[in-house]
């Protein structure tokens, strides 16, 4: 994110726990962790295989857990902010999406204990609407659409919500930000 001093990216494979503890390790303090990692397949209930469940869990629940884990003593030692990039799924499920959504809801429930188990960090969930991604090429595919971009958000005006809520002064707690393309 341009803006943020700094600011460092962690490659890594975050499905695999014990790398990305490993790497975790060296960090002894962090301002602000944003999880922005996602996997996104639709279909419906009858007609999505379990490996296809397992796939959205682990990338975009579990490895938001276990990273996150990894680096709560840094971010205890920062005051940090943790920024977890949702869904509007996170907040409602529409047929065809119930294992995205079920991930997603995890994802918010989440959220919701980590705020309340540490409440000297900030923790931000941000619930955009449709972005668009490459991602949201292969959804617009699995629902027969030709792609277009009209009616999605770009990835720039999430970056900018997401800078929003981490400058925000510290008598504030942002723990929600909804986006919806115009």
């Amino acid at each position: 994110m341009s803006g943020f001093d700094g600011a460092a990216p962690f490659p890594a494979d975050l499905t695999d726990h014990t790398a990305v503890a490993e790497q975790a390790a060296s960090i002894t303090k962090l301002d602000v962790l944003v999880h922005n990692a996602g996997v996104g397949r639709i279909g419906r209930i009858e007609d999505t295989p379990a490996a296809d469940w397992r796939e959205m869990f682990e990338v975009n629940l579990l490895a938001v857990v276990e990273l996150t884990k990894a680096l709560l003593p840094a971010l205890r030692a920062a005051g940090g902010h943790v920024v977890l990039i949702n869904s509007g799924a996170g907040k409602r499920a529409n047929p065809g999406w119930a294992a995205y959504a079920a991930s997603k809801f995890g994802l918010t429930s989440f959220a919701e204990a980590l705020r309340a188990e540490e409440p000297a960090l900030r923790v931000t969930s941000v619930f955009p609407g449709r972005i668009d991604t490459d991602m949201q090429q292969g959804i617009f595919a699995a629902e027969g659409r030709e792609y277009a971009t009209d009616g999605l958000l770009t990835p720039a005006t999430v970056a900018a919500a997401v800078g929003h809520a981490v400058r925000m002064p510290g008598d504030a707690h942002p723990t929600e930000i909804v986006l919806r393309p115009r």
